[in-house]
């Protein structure tokens, strides 16, 4: 249900980091652990099952907006999440 703008105390600008703020460009990360860097967290910080979820709202989002500056790398393992890094022009 939509909320009136005058029911929150404070709003934010939605001001999102770029790739190349967020991400190391020597690195790979799976969603989850952009999901965590977006929050300010370490991309290994164990949280719950519930949160992660309401992460991974932001971080898939993110991923497809930004998708032109970032690469992908298939998955090592069969039961394990794509990797996706900083694309550098390589």
């Amino acid at each position: 249900m939509p909320e009136p703008k005058t029911a929150f105390d404070t709003l934010y600008p939605a001001d999102f980091y770029t790739p190349g703020e967020l991400l190391d460009e020597e690195q790979m990360y799976t969603v989850y652990e952009i999901a965590r860097l977006l929050q300010e967290l370490d991309p290994e910080a164990e949280i719950d099952p519930q949160t992660e979820d309401i992460l991974l709202d932001w971080a898939i989002p993110w991923i497809m907006v930004h998708a032109d500056d970032l690469v992908v790398a298939e998955p090592r393992e069969e039961d394990e999440p794509g990797y996706y890094g900083v694309a550098t022009g390589e």
